[in-house]
């Protein structure tokens, strides 16, 4: 009798005998397998032990300073027509990327152990996760992907139950930034990736998979794979609402996924449900339903200290992998900002001198389990997903857009979300104030074109009966002396606040040419008295300056030519008709 693993046992022995590996391992995902494979690393030097008394079971690892972040501009979409992946993405003709890839990966695995993968994204038992393979010569890949997804004997044997899966083939090769390329194959669910063992390139379940890849799926399928965050707020009655929110990177995502409401609020209380991917699946209600196809965090280390994200440092205290960060003289994990005492040692192991620059590597990263997070919620197992009554999309804009903002309706929050955008900085780019559009957060992740992305968006204004609202908010608007006007963090569930009522019909608002605002009153602003004149400037609309906004909509919209749907080109116009 043929077995459904046949495709895969064929798989894994043409890469086999492509790659030369010395020996075989399928991974069970067991936590002796996991004993085995840290003792292998401890032992190679990959992972450095740290104090086992204020950090049991956790480790360092440091990786080649060439390799330390995504390689966006040597990632490609390779499709058989170049239209298929957009301006959106770097595109490579398929036969001559395999070609590539071959030839990097022909004999790369002489000398070590190839690693079969076998897993999850998405509670095991849900009919929205879907199933890969991953196979790797990285030890570090497999621990981190235990981490990150459901990992091991349960994912083969729902393999073999449903006869399909992504295949992810990953070596470290050389690790030379000459030979180093991420290639995804959406017609054929593969994911070929060499030359780098850094998390985003190399944890082919995680962007590779989760997004580029899935996002395809979801068009085919009738879905959609985010980007985002997603939450539940509880009210003091006891009733919850989970909202799916997306932000382009250092808008203080992590942070609102483990939301910690203020003093002013007792009985409030916000569940996490994921940090940073959603899988969103039109429910038997005409509702969206959410999963969070990941089980950990890899998260940015610099920045999250106790004041910022208590959950998050609550969350690292056992069983985590930290990158590239710095470690105390009694070899604790260290980065910039977590505390104000001096590390020992820098990223790269050398005592800290700060004239080698920061001691963690400003892209340093931290791998944990999700359910060791105090606001965890086992809803994030629920194979039937959560209700999704709200999506929210998000940037960092000085000046301009207001703290929160309601859509108009589904057509118009396709436009704000497509519109969305964040303003640069002089320490990242040499330029205060330059404003780059993320589309959804998603510029860096949509596996095709962005215009066929946006008409799959409005699909759903058809497809649904109970269409969540869509919101745009903004936590830095500044005044005239470069102080942020709101003060975000646990205060941010004032917004959200408001936003579950408007999803309730619990509040009114005002209708403005941008979208519906905030009454005064209708924001809960206990413990805010001081921010008097404040918070007419956050919700002010300043209708000259969204004219210019609009224009430049326009102008970035027209980028991706003739394929960007009529719908959302009518939706521009009717904004910028409200804004004359």
């Amino acid at each position: 009798m043929t077995s459904r693993l046949d495709v895969l046992n064929s798989w894994v022995q043409e890469v086999a005998q492509l790659t030369k590996p010395d020996a075989i391992h399928w991974c069970e995902g067991s936590e002796a397998e996991r004993r085995e494979l840290e003792a292998l690393m401890v032992e190679r030097g990959e992972l450095l032990p740290l104090n086992p008394q204020t950090h049991p079971d956790c480790f360092l690892h440091r990786s080649h300073p060439s390799d330390v972040a995504r390689v966006e501009h040597l990632t490609f979409v390779c499709t058989r027509h170049a239209d298929d992946a957009g301006p959106n993405n770097h595109w490579m003709e398929p036969a001559q990327a395999h070609a590539k890839m071959d030839a990097l990966f022909a004999g790369c695995m002489r000398g070590r152990t190839m690693y079969v993968v076998p897993y999850c994204m998405g509670p095991i038992d849900s009919p929205y996760s879907r199933c890969g393979v991953e196979i790797t010569d990285s030890p570090y890949v497999v621990a981190n992907m235990r981490i990150m997804t459901r990992m091991g004997s349960p994912a083969l044997a729902r393999i073999e139950r449903e006869g399909r899966f992504v295949r992810g083939l990953h070596s470290i090769g050389e690790l030379d930034p000459e030979r180093r390329f991420i290639m995804h194959f959406p017609e054929e669910l593969l994911i070929q990736s060499y030359g780098s063992g850094y998390g985003g390139n190399a944890l082919l379940g995680k962007k590779c998979h989760a997004l580029r890849i899935a996002s395809w799926q979801a068009r085919e399928e009738g879905w959609l794979a985010e980007h985002m965050l997603i939450v539940g707020i509880q009210n003091p009655e006891g009733q919850t609402h989970y909202v799916a929110a997306a932000f382009p990177s250092a808008c203080g995502k992590t942070n609102l996924a483990m939301l910690i409401p203020p003093e002013t609020h007792p009985g409030w209380k916000v569940w996490t449900v994921g940090d940073d991917i959603c899988w969103l699946h039109p429910g038997p209600d005409g509702r969206l339903y959410a999963i969070n196809p990941e089980s950990g965090f890899f998260g940015v280390a610099p920045g999250t200290s106790r004041k910022t994200n208590r959950n998050a440092i609550d969350t690292l205290g056992h069983d985590a992998i930290f990158t590239n960060v710095a470690v105390t003289a009694d070899n604790r994990p260290w980065w910039e900002g977590l505390s104000d005492e001096h590390p020992a040692k820098d990223w790269q192991g050398r005592d800290f001198d700060p004239a080698n620059g920061p001691a963690a590597h400003p892209n340093s990263r931290f791998t944990v389990s999700m359910r060791q997070c105090p606001s965890f919620t086992p809803e994030a197992d629920n194979p039937r997903g959560v209700p999704i009554s709200a999506i929210i999309f998000g940037g960092r804009r000085e000046s301009l857009v207001p703290l929160v903002f309601e859509a108009r309706d589904w057509k118009h929050g396709v436009l704000v979300g497509a519109s969305m955008a964040s303003e640069t900085t002089a320490a990242a780019t040499g330029a205060v104030g330059v404003v780059r559009r993320d589309s959804m957060a998603m510029k860096p992740f949509c596996g095709y074109n962005f215009a066929d992305y946006f008409g799959h968006w409005l699909s759903f204004g058809e497809r649904l009966t109970r269409l969540p609202r869509i919101f745009h908010v903004n936590w830095f608007r500044k005044d005239a002396d470069g102080k942020f006007l709101w003060p975000g963090f646990g205060d941010n569930l004032r917004v959200l606040q408001w936003i579950i009522a408007r999803c309730k019909h619990e509040v009114g608002a005002v209708e403005t040419p941008i979208g519906h605002l905030p009454r005064h009153e209708d924001l809960d602003l206990r413990g805010l008295e001081h921010l008097g004149e404040a918070v007419g400037k956050l919700l002010a609309v300043d209708t000259k300056g969204w004219r210019r906004e609009a224009d430049e909509i326009g102008e970035y919209l027209a980028g991706f030519g003739d394929r960007v749907p009529s719908e959302l080109r009518e939706e521009h116009s009717r904004l910028r008709a409200r804004l004359c």
